[in-house]
């Protein structure tokens, strides 16, 4: 059975890469049925309809997995918390692991004089987020 997912929020700015007060994406549901996620998709944008800094999206639940390569710069080498004025970067999603490290490879190496630079990838289920480095 499918399940739907209504996520978003209001974001930093008009590129919709990290929100407001730096945390997740908001996530609502699921939804048994895309009518039903598109019922509380619709209450969301319109009410917040005035701000251009909201956005919601409908995501579907399939069950797969799917890898994703996250880092970037970080503040220290303890790789907690992102250097200043960004978050984590997030490439993806790749249907293979094998596919996922061809990315993780070629921005590991092109960053690979920057001490404060680090990547790995992350295997998550369809729509859900990279979790916070440890």
């Amino acid at each position: 059975m499918k399940r739907y997912w209504v996520v978003g929020g209001s974001y930093a700015d008009t590129r919709f890469d990290r929100m407001q007060d730096g945390g997740p994406e908001q996530k609502f549901g699921p939804f048994g049925s895309y009518e039903d996620a598109k019922a509380e998709w619709q209450r969301r944008a319109w009410g917040s309809v005035d701000n251009a800094c909201a956005r919601y999206r409908i995501e579907e639940e399939s069950g797969d997995t799917w890898y994703w390569v996250v880092g970037g710069p970080y503040a220290d080498s303890k790789f907690d918390e992102p250097a200043a004025g960004g978050g984590e970067e997030w490439h993806g999603p790749f249907k293979s692991y094998d596919d996922a490290k061809i990315e993780w490879s070629r921005l590991a190496w092109s960053t690979v004089d920057d001490a404060m630079c680090r990547y790995r990838i992350e295997k998550l289920a369809y729509g859900e987020r990279p979790r916070k480095a440890h």
